[in-house]
């Protein structure tokens, strides 16, 4: 077996929906899709990742929404990144001031609260909001524009809500890694068969798998 990282995105975890079809659909192949629920303060996020990769030596990298941005400041494997929110980081950092008004930090852990299960825990404190403008950077910096080798490839949807906002831009991911990407008819949270029909062939034209 190889192992492939699922790094999920924010509020999800080790029984996240996409991690799940992937290995159902990979492990005949040999591929172990490894998802596990990491903190959600950056910092102590990225040495729980680091570890992972260290155990697990990944043949592949793949990233959803917020967690592409963990996902890029792995070097040394190719990324393939599903809705990349690559802006987050700085909403996040830049607005984390309001979480010194009292009250905001428990109104946005009620809104932002995750689903039943082995979920990322959200807790939307000033200290850990702040931490995500570093986190932010150190992925950018990991990128074709500053010169790295790794592979990257991103998957946006048509209808992905965030790109209004800018959270999800494919013009940023264009300034920083390129035109390695396909856009897929769907919303932020890639639809069944845009995983099957879009993610799956690029996962085993990366890992040379023959289909």
């Amino acid at each position: 077996m190889i192992n492939v990282l699922y790094i999920h995105g924010m509020g999800g975890g080790g029984d996240s929906r996409i991690p799940s079809i992937l290995n159902d659909a990979l492990r005949p192949e040999g591929v172990n899709v490894v998802v596990r629920t990491y903190d959600f303060d950056p910092v102590i996020a990225h040495n729980q990742i680091n570890g992972w990769v260290a155990e697990l030596s990944p043949y592949l990298v793949i990233g959803e929404s917020l967690g592409a941005v963990h996902a890029l400041r792995i070097k040394g494997v190719p990324h393939l990144l599903i809705s990349p929110s690559l802006n987050a980081p700085f909403f996040l950092g830049y607005l984390s001031w309001m979480a010194l008004i009292p009250g905001v930090t428990s109104i946005f852990d009620r809104i932002y609260r995750p689903k039943d299960g082995d979920r990322q825990k959200l807790h939307f404190k000033y200290s850990t909001l702040k931490k995500y403008l570093a986190h932010g950077r150190a992925a950018l910096l990991n990128s074709v524009r500053s010169g790295s080798s790794d592979q990257f490839y991103a998957f946006f949807g048509t209808r992905d809500h965030y790109r209004r906002t800018g959270i999800v831009s494919v013009s940023t991911w264009k300034k920083y890694y390129g035109d390695s990407f396909m856009m897929y008819e769907g919303t932020h949270f890639a639809e069944e068969e845009h995983i099957y029909d879009k993610v799956l062939p690029e996962i085993y034209n990366m890992l040379n798998i023959k289909q």
